[in-house]
């Protein structure tokens, strides 16, 4: 494969990533901010199916051309700026794993939450930590964007 078709495919996952998690992530946010159970569990659901087709592959590409780009341009971790750019990009993979867990515990207590009428306690101590996670996960990633764009020595 040639590089500029390996970069292209590696800035359309990028945008997919990034696209489909802030987008997904201020859907979800502001169902839970109406605190209404059907919205909350419509959002909560497709968030966790977007994360399945589209944030799951779209990590896995990144990671596979972003290497593969390294290699074909002869660059090794010795240049700061690509150490920086993979040390962010797992931190915030850290970090989105276990929201991934979190969002399918949450779409299970809405669930509970939709045949009972109640939704417990326990969802807004996910809440916190999906909330927490994710608002450490995001600019994880924008930083690694200005660094693959400006290449700082």
């Amino acid at each position: 494969m040639d590089y500029l078709t390996l970069k292209t495919i590696h800035v359309i996952s990028s945008t997919i990533l990034f696209g489909t998690g802030i987008g997904s992530a201020f859907y979800m946010f502001m169902a839970n901010r109406r605190r209404q159970i059907a919205e909350m569990a419509f959002a909560v659901k497709f968030v966790v199916i977007a994360d399945y087709i589209f944030t799951t592959p779209s990590v896995i590409v990144q990671l596979i051309t972003g290497l593969w780009m390294m290699n074909i341009n002869g660059l090794d971790f010795t240049q700061r700026w690509l150490w920086w750019g993979l040390f962010l990009y797992f931190f915030a993979g850290i970090c989105w794993l276990p929201v991934v867990f979190i969002q399918i515990q949450m779409e299970k207590l809405l669930q509970k939450a939709t045949r009972e009428g109640v939704l417990s306690e326990k969802y807004w101590k996910l809440d916190f930590w999906w909330i927490l996670l994710g608002s450490l996960a995001f600019p994880a990633i924008i930083v690694v964007f200005w660094l693959m764009v400006n290449k700082p020595a």
